[in-house]
């Protein structure tokens, strides 16, 4: 399985100035007019990215004329930097002849990103396609669930024994074929190929040739799990400044090593994916059908639909209230705002330190105090903004202090809802991601409602 050079890896993008935007319709109108010569020479000297990114905004029905157009020119590598539900489209509508180039040509982490999106009589054509070496390489990358350190992985790495000497080592580098053609650390094994150190290839370069290996190595090396979650590998890669780490088995025996580039995808993926949980879309992608955007939406919706009654079911048991005094209904919606504004800040760190491991039992108590500390104070501030202008407003002092006072508990219950529904939610095992927004906006809705309108009931009427 050939990876990539090291000169295709360090060529600058070809597409350095071209906005991909300009190219979409004229793609698309070449391809409408069967005019394959246009179409292949817009996307010619596209990058592999550039490439994944135009066929992601193509419509659907001319994405797999794209790949004909190009023919013998397409460059298999645009095929893993596709987004998962573009991919999963256009993967099973290829050539079959397409797919068994990109096998026998990408890394083995890319090739099982690529199986990942056909059926099991195809995948097990591609695979036949391979050699026994690199069919094994994948299949082991299968065998591991999504989202882990496994799927990850690339299967080709340097490993030695501790007992060779620094010139055997660079020998070893210099004969062996099949090496990978770029790695910066070179990982020590012993006889049943567990980890037990690694040395950075400059520091064997800088090395006599008559040294020992043992004594060069890196003892504390980081090992990840292969069925470690990739987020937590990333989280290890950033704590540690780790370039690349070997990837062990159950059995903790070396299987393979994940570097720097994969994790920049699954740090950016990650944050994506908490990005869109956060607003209920869950995992859309912009390239989604609306076949495919319609249902979590509608869920989601509905859920907020509830939670919205409720709020209104709070606001109809002072509806005599309300009537009695109409600035009432002017300003109900002022308290509520900046409540949910309040516990959003405070839910988006939360989750945010959840997801990252910065928050949890060690330092849970500090945190509670903090942001009840920062509710406290910003309630106390903006109920004596509000106090002042409702004074000029409507020119009452009692609604003034009315509103001040339900300003300060709504933005103290804001904060403290902020922190405790996503701890709460992940110690019950759900997302905190997902499902913090709705309750928070809730508790800010009731509370503020409740807070505003019972005290004007109890000091204005």
């Amino acid at each position: 399985m050939q990876e990539k050079s090291a000169s295709e890896r360090d060529d600058p993008p070809r597409t350095e100035g071209v906005r991909l935007e300009a190219l979409v319709r004229p793609v698309a109108e070449a391809l409408e007019a069967n005019d394959v010569a246009r179409a292949r020479a817009l996307c010619h000297d596209l990058s592999p990215p550039d490439l994944a990114g135009l066929i992601g905004n193509l419509p659907p029905e001319t994405r797999v004329a794209v790949v004909a157009a190009m023919g013998e020119d397409f460059n298999v590598e645009v095929l893993p930097e596709l987004d998962r539900s573009v991919r999963d489209q256009l993967i099973p509508a290829l050539p079959h002849a397409v797919l068994i180039k990109a096998a026998t040509q990408l890394e083995t982490d890319d090739v099982a990103y690529l199986l990942e999106g056909v059926d099991a009589r195809v995948r097990e054509e591609i695979l036949s396609a391979l050699s026994r070496s690199d069919r094994a390489a994948v299949e082991r990358n299968l065998e591991y669930p999504e989202e882990t350190a496994g799927r990850l992985m690339q299967t080709d790495f340097v490993a030695v024994p501790p007992y060779w000497t620094v010139g055997q080592t660079i020998d070893h580098m210099r004969e062996a074929v099949d090496l990978p053609d770029s790695f910066s650390d070179i990982f020590v094994v012993d006889p049943t190929y567990h980890v037990i150190g690694s040395v950075d290839l400059s520091r064997v370069l800088r090395s006599k040739r008559d040294i020992v290996i043992e004594s060069i190595m890196d003892k504390d090396r980081h090992v990840m799990l292969a069925t470690e979650d990739q987020e937590e590998v990333a989280r290890q890669f950033e704590r540690y400044e780790l370039r690349s780490a070997p990837v062990v088995d159950a059995d903790r025996r070396l299987v393979g090593v994940v570097t720097v580039d994969d994790v920049v995808e699954v740090i950016e993926d990650e944050a994506d994916e908490d990005l869109r949980r956060l607003s209920g879309v869950g995992d859309e992608r912009i390239s989604d059908s609306v076949r495919q955007i319609v249902p979590a939406r509608f869920w989601w919706l509905f859920v907020n639909l509830i939670t919205a009654i409720l709020a209104s079911a709070v606001i109809k048991q002072f509806d005599a209230t309300i009537e009695h005094m109409v600035a009432l209904a002017v300003l109900m919606p002022i308290v509520a705002s900046m409540g949910g504004n309040a516990g959003t800040q405070t839910m988006t760190v939360a989750v945010r330190a959840l997801a990252t491991g910065e928050l949890g039992a060690f330092n849970t108590a500090r945190v509670v105090l903090r942001e009840t500390a920062a509710g406290l104070i910003n309630g106390l501030a903006f109920a004596t903004i509000m106090a002042a202008i409702v004074f000029l407003w409507f020119g009452s002092n009692r609604l003034g202090a009315v509103i001040g006072v339900a300003m300060v508990i709504n933005l103290l219950a804001a904060s403290l809802a902020g922190i405790f529904i996503p701890l709460a939610l992940e110690k019950l095992g759900f997302d905190p991601a997902v499902s913090s927004t709705v309750f928070v906006t809730t508790v800010t809705d009731v509370v503020g409602f409740l807070a505003f309108l019972g005290l004007a009931t109890l000091w204005l009427m």
